[in-house]
């Protein structure tokens, strides 16, 4: 049960920080390589494109990891 908390957890913070990393990446994009601000184009692929793939990336990634660490057994004891 408690890698199943965890992962969630996880799931969640890793979609929170891909959110944030997705928004950066994608503003960066638009500067790069100069995407046209016309009726709304450049915020329609920060926010339709670049942020819902960190969601999913950062999500995926922040519960598979903390799942990982979670299952992990303590180091083993010397009784």
């Amino acid at each position: 049960m408690k890698i199943v908390a965890v992962g969630c957890a996880g799931l969640f913070i890793g979609a929170m920080v891909g959110a944030i990393v997705g928004v950066l990446l994608g503003f960066v994009w638009t500067r790069v390589f100069h995407t046209t601000s016309f009726e709304g184009y450049s915020g329609m692929l920060v926010f339709g494109t670049f942020m819902p793939l960190g969601i999913i990336i950062g999500g995926l990634t922040g519960a598979v990891g903390l799942g990982l660490l979670a299952s992990r057994k303590g180091p083993a004891s010397t009784q």
